[in-house]
């Protein structure tokens, strides 16, 4: 019985830093707006950017800070979205396949992310753990 007690303790501090380290990942995918700001000021207007020898950069670099500011962007807004769900699926004990894939991988985001996704699967690898889910 004290075992299920520790359990439902450690799954509710892991739901609270899910929601945490969800919204330091929304913020720290949201700076790279700045590449897509520089990017589309660089295939906007070239001229504003010249370099030594009065040369505007090609287009295509502007394409490319746009592309790869918009993948982070996608992709940290989608793990952070997730995350926010994973915390709230790790309060109601439902969908533990989708929690256990989530915390693999926020082991992606160093230092906060991989450290709440080892914890979160420690937690999860329980048996008494993995039968409390519905």
């Amino acid at each position: 019985m004290e075992q299920n007690v520790k359990d439902q303790e450690h799954l509710k501090i892991l739901s609270v830093f899910h929601y945490v380290v969800s919204v330091f990942m929304f913020v720290v995918a949201s700076f790279f707006i700045i590449h897509i700001v520089l990017g589309a000021s660089i295939v906007i207007s070239p001229e504003t950017m010249l370099d030594d020898k009065g040369h505007p950069p090609p287009a295509f670099i502007g394409w490319i800070f746009i592309l790869m500011g918009s993948i982070v962007i996608f992709g940290g807004w989608s793990l952070a979205g997730c995350l926010i769900a994973a915390g709230r699926f790790l309060t109601r004990r439902k969908h533990y396949l989708f929690c256990l894939i989530v915390a693999g991988l926020n082991c992606l985001f160093v230092p906060l992310g991989t450290i709440l996704g080892i914890f979160t699967l420690i937690v999860l690898l329980r048996d008494s753990v993995k039968g409390s889910f519905s």
